[in-house]
């Protein structure tokens, strides 16, 4: 099922749902905030739209769990796959008008993500990879090229970490005392995972919540790229039930 037509379809979806945020992003919006408080506008829920149909449009069928739509999950198929949809990852970016947000739209398959596309729509950028297929980045001019994990740093290095803006932990100062030498590199959305993917960075330790639809597609793309994603017992992050939507802490690193 996986093969570069779909890819191409997935990235071409995700990048109309940027062209949907944009335009509001280029203009004054209002700001709701939903039940759990995390902020709402009015960019999330056009990129939804234009992602459920350009999904929906595919030749083959399958489940949809968006963000914006969570309650209306059917389930995974028989064969264990849906779509996991973030329209709009790092809304408070998008709030703050810095760039650091993204769509991102994965393919999940027994809990695993096989297909992930990544697009900064205000950056210009994209990531996007499949099994089978490797992982990318797509600059702004259009040219795309093969990334890897950068791999274990030297000895006498210093790791680069991915920290988040907008949600600070307070578990991360323990976390990286035992790391050891390190330099914190702040960035907002699953661009943090596509640092570490295009081996501008060396770990990532999420000590806080995150929702499946935040990481998937960025998970699919580090996974390409030669690393790994895995919570703090060292086992790889699932998506096998979708049904409980949060994530345990994890971390990410640039190695094998």
């Amino acid at each position: 099922m996986i093969d570069q037509a779909l890819l191409d379809s997935a990235e071409r979806i995700a990048r109309e749902a940027g062209d949907a945020i944009m335009a509001v992003y280029a203009r004054e919006f209002s700001v709701e905030e939903k039940a759990d408080k995390s902020p709402l506008t009015e960019a999330d829920q056009a990129a939804h739209h234009v992602i459920m149909r350009g999904l929906q449009s595919l030749p083959v069928q399958l489940p949809i769990l968006s963000e914006e739509d969570a309650e209306g999950f059917a389930g995974v198929d028989s064969n264990g796959r849906y779509w996991l949809v973030d329209p709009l990852d790092g809304t408070k970016e998008f709030i703050k008008r810095n760039g650091e947000f993204t769509v991102n739209i994965a393919l999940i398959e027994n809990g695993k993500p096989v297909l992930g596309v990544v697009t900064a729509p205000a950056l210009e950028t994209a990531y996007v990879a499949a099994e089978g297929l490797g992982a990318f980045k797509v600059e702004a001019d259009g040219q795309r090229h093969a990334i890897n994990v950068a791999g274990q740093p030297e000895a006498a290095s210093a790791w680069r970490v991915v920290g988040s803006r907008s949600h600070p932990s307070p578990d991360l100062a323990a976390w990286l005392e035992k790391l050891g030498k390190h330099e914190m590199l702040p960035m907002g959305s699953s661009l943090k995972l596509c640092l570490i993917a295009e081996g501008k960075a060396d770990a990532y330790p999420r000590l806080g919540p995150t929702c499946l639809w935040d990481t998937g597609a960025a998970h699919a793309v580090v996974l390409q790229a030669g690393g790994r994603v895995e919570t703090l017992e060292g086992e790889p992050l699932s998506y096998a039930n979708p049904s409980e939507k949060l994530n345990p802490y994890f971390v990410v690193w640039g190695q094998a």
